[in-house]
């Protein structure tokens, strides 16, 4: 049996440890709402121009089919867009996207799919693709507690661009959707070419006025429908991301409470047996005299 002062020891180490998680635990609650304010800021434009997305596409189906919209009957290549977080500690939220991805990525592969480029959007998505041996054709990491779209763009772009080349037959997006604070979602999603169901139908008999030429106008608006689309996944990841850390480190330290008052109980225990020892050998002490 360990010593009275190992125990102690113990006990102290795992205060600390306490004293920690309960900080980050703090932290995370405290970003956890700010995420999920972003990610309800983000919704209302994400759907307006989804709606304008869907009007437009349909009002100009008779002169000009753009490519984003135009599917392919065969895949051969299929582009990755994977999104996760750049820190741990925040429970099984990247192992399950990433599992997922990974499924995935064994159908394709299984059904003739030829290459996967992937675009690694966070450190953790981007260090586990280079150690599965993955074709990694963009990265962007380190994005920080508030993203910005500017740094996003370059990587999706470069994606976007393969598509448009013929270079890849579709795009996928892989992240974690945010259902509540207790519960998030690993999903994987198609992204290109855009279907019925990503950008819904029509509402009512829009008549527009195109100012440039409704080509442009079409091209530029799909363009940045998809960026929305990619800014609403990282924003609701991010908000998986605080919501996961907040419940694993609350978890840890409701944990390291049951071990401290486990250790307690041994080292009283242990004092107690110390004591009783002692007495022992003084009365017996006693008697021999």
């Amino acid at each position: 049996m360990a010593s009275g002062k190992e125990i102690r020891t113990k006990i102290k180490s795992v205060q600390n440890t306490r004293k920690i998680t309960k900080a980050m635990e703090m932290v995370a609650a405290s970003k956890m709402r700010k995420a999920q304010d972003r990610m309800r800021a983000a919704r209302p434009y994400a759907e307006k121009i989804r709606r304008l997305a869907a009007n437009l596409s349909q009002a100009s189906i008779s002169d000009y089919k753009h490519p984003f919209l135009v599917h392919r009957d065969k895949f051969e290549n299929i582009g990755l867009i994977l999104v996760t977080t750049d820190k741990g500690l925040c429970g099984g939220l990247n192992t399950n996207v990433l599992r997922m991805a990974t499924n995935a990525m064994r159908d394709w592969q299984a059904g003739g799919v030829q290459r996967i480029p992937v675009t690694a959007i966070g450190n953790k998505g981007l260090g586990f693709m280079q150690r599965m041996g993955a074709r990694i054709v963009s990265q962007v990491t380190q994005l920080g507690d508030t993203p910005h779209l500017e740094k996003l763009i370059g990587p999706v772009k470069t994606m976007i661009d393969a598509y448009r080349e013929g270079k890849v037959d579709a795009v996928y997006i892989a992240y974690t959707r945010f259902i509540n604070t207790m519960k998030q979602e690993p999903v994987v999603e198609q992204l290109l070419p855009l279907s019925g169901d990503r950008i819904g139908a029509p509402e009512g008999d829009w008549d527009y006025l195109y100012e440039p030429e409704p080509q442009q106008v079409i091209d530029d608006l799909l363009l940045r429908y998809l960026e929305a689309i990619v800014y609403q996944a990282l924003v609701e990841n991010m908000a998986s991301e605080q919501s996961a850390r907040m419940v694993a480190m609350k978890s840890a330290s409701d944990n390291a409470g049951n071990v401290i008052k486990e250790l307690q109980l041994v080292y009283n225990k242990t004092r107690q047996a110390a004591i009783t020892k002692e007495i022992s050998e003084i009365v017996g002490g006693a008697a021999a005299v």
